[in-house]
């Protein structure tokens, strides 16, 4: 029961993708099991989702070729008081024991890992050793971008937030950890701003990326 609506919605979001996709063109499309965060994902979950998966899936339609399971990691790592991001534990053996048993059973590629970007360089080459088959690292552009960002536009931002990200501030946050949780909703109210940033302000950001 924990996996139903999982497993359902993504045989739905399966479908719709597949009638839709161009001639000549298979898209890859991913599932998800486990909560970003929350406690690591099993083979139990992942045989739970994929068993009911099939089972909902039309009959012909092509199915997933990857799924993205929780190993310790968070979107965007964990702020700590001073603005540091806490070190994460990988579970490395969930990356095999479910990866071995997606490709062995079901024919599917194997595990991506989420929220990849806060994790120190030295862990970067186990993902291979496991056939991890995608690392997530959206925050590190982030990072990367708001490193080089002007000091004044990068306040404006952080103004806006405290006035507009307000639900985003838990007791006990200090400022440093309430703007690192909230800054990925100033993009869409700055997007102008930070497109018309001068070139040489945007040389960085490529460099770095």
């Amino acid at each position: 029961m924990q996996q139903k609506n999982n497993y359902e919605m993504t045989a739905l979001m399966t479908e719709y993708i597949r009638s839709i996709q161009p001639s000549g063109v298979t898209v890859s499309i991913g599932g998800e099991i486990g909560h970003i965060g929350g406690v690591n994902s099993t083979i139990d979950d992942f045989k739970a989702f994929m068993q009911g998966y099939m089972q909902k899936l039309a009959t012909g339609n092509l199915g997933i070729s990857k799924v993205a399971i929780q190993t310790g990691t968070s979107h965007g790592g964990i702020p700590l008081p001073d603005g540091t991001i806490a070190q994460v534990d990988i579970d490395f053996d969930a990356i095999k024991t479910i990866g071995d048993v997606a490709r062995d059973e079901y024919g599917i590629g194997g595990p991506v890992q989420h929220g990849a970007s806060t994790l120190p360089a030295s862990l970067f080459g186990k993902f291979p050793e496991y056939k991890t088959l995608e690392i997530h690292l959206a925050t590190e552009f982030q990072n990367i971008v708001y490193a080089h960002m002007n000091e004044n536009l990068k306040q404006t931002m952080w103004s806006w937030l405290r006035e507009n990200a307000r639900e985003e501030m838990k007791d006990g946050m200090t400022d440093e950890q309430f703007i690192y949780k909230s800054r990925k909703k100033a993009w869409g109210n700055f997007k102008k701003e930070v497109w018309n940033l001068p070139l040489e302000e945007k040389i960085p950001y490529a460099a770095r990326a």
